[in-house]
């Protein structure tokens, strides 16, 4: 029963996606719900593109995505995803430059990224990504870079850590803190800035967690950008936003996130280090929370910023309008680099403090 009302949430969206998208369409539809008696909503909305953001999200948000499914491999995924983020990066390095390397750090590879210039004030400090996508993929180890090192005016590393399905967790927690503990030699704490974005995002909490569950100093400031601190459960976000907000695929609602669950592995869902909602975060630094209304994972980071506000951390949440999932990777969007600018004036706000 709970299954067959679970497809009928997923076929009642699908017009959404279409009225959004279709300013034809949406004249001959009409909004309807229905509680059912567990409280599940079945819902279909004629959702229309706000003027509130900039024309390019408007025009971006009305692109055509499939709706069909799909089952790429691994390599596939890969593939596509190196290809669209070279292209990505390449926009980047255009409106930031910067210098691009490649380095070993405590034997994990890593993307080495400065900018053009940088003074002898900011040589102290440094900020270590943790990229998207999935844990499967390599998402942003550019995009989510070259801005900051531009912005900032400091070194940014992005730990390329071992990926899923090969690698489960704690692969990618021990890949970051091995190359954190080497960071440690050379820098002060307080000038370590720590941040991801989507998978990053949770590995960025999952990182901090294993840091205070090390004794290890704290980072400065951390970044938690459109992620969630609870692998064990979705929320109303995953239920009504697939990756590219209110188009594409969207599959049923599930008790967990699943597509992460080849990463946890074997390990409890609700393991302190890989759900660190679980885990006791007072004491952690001050950190900035990102996500947007169309977000897949909104639901996430609201709940894992509260969490870090009860637990008396300096938490900041900033929600943008109506764009999708990790929108600040499409570079050229004015919200885009509203995002970035966001991301830099942080971490030169708190770290060194």
């Amino acid at each position: 029963m709970q299954r067959m009302w679970m497809s009928l949430l997923a076929a009642a969206m699908l017009p959404v996606c279409v009225a959004a998208q279709s300013s034809g369409s949406a004249q001959t539809m009409t909004d309807s719900s229905t509680i059912l008696p567990d409280g599940t909503a079945v819902v279909r909305r004629v959702v229309p593109v706000p003027k509130t953001i900039s024309p390019q999200a408007q025009h971006w948000l009305a692109k055509v995505v499939p709706d069909t499914e799909t089952h790429p491999t691994i390599a596939q995924q890969r593939q596509a995803t190196d290809r669209w983020q070279a292209g990505a990066g390449k926009v980047s390095m255009e409106l930031y430059p910067a210098n691009v390397g490649a380095a070993t750090i405590a034997g994990v590879p890593v993307r080495v990224v400065t900018p053009t210039k940088m003074t002898p004030e900011k040589k102290k400090f440094v900020l270590i990504n943790v990229h998207g996508g999935g844990f499967k993929v390599d998402s942003g180890s550019l995009t989510e870079t070259i801005p900051m090192a531009n912005l900032t005016g400091m070194k940014v590393i992005s730990v390329l850590y071992r990926l899923t399905p090969e690698h489960t967790f704690p692969a990618a927690v021990d890949d970051t803190i091995a190359v954190y503990r080497e960071v440690l030699k050379t820098y002060q704490p307080k000038n370590v800035g720590l941040y991801g974005t989507s998978a990053g995002a949770i590995l960025t909490a999952e990182v901090t967690a294993k840091i205070k569950q090390l004794g290890l100093p704290m980072p400065g400031a951390t970044g938690v950008f459109s992620g969630t601190g609870d692998l064990s459960q979705g929320g109303d976000s995953t239920a009504l936003f697939a990756l590219d907000g209110l188009s594409g695929y969207l599959a049923p609602p599930k008790d967990r996130l699943s597509d992460l669950t080849s990463y946890a592995g074997k390990t409890n869902l609700r393991d302190p280090i890989l759900s660190p909602l679980y885990s006791d975060v007072s004491g952690f630094p001050p950190t900035l929370f990102l996500s947007s209304t169309r977000d897949l994972l909104l639901s996430g980071t609201t709940i894992l910023e509260r969490a870090y506000l009860r637990a008396g951390v300096d938490a900041h949440l900033i929600v943008f309008e109506a764009l999708p999932h990790a929108f600040w990777n499409n570079p050229r969007l004015p919200e885009a680099k509203e995002a970035d600018q966001d991301m830099a004036q942080f971490f030169l706000k708190h770290l060194g403090e």
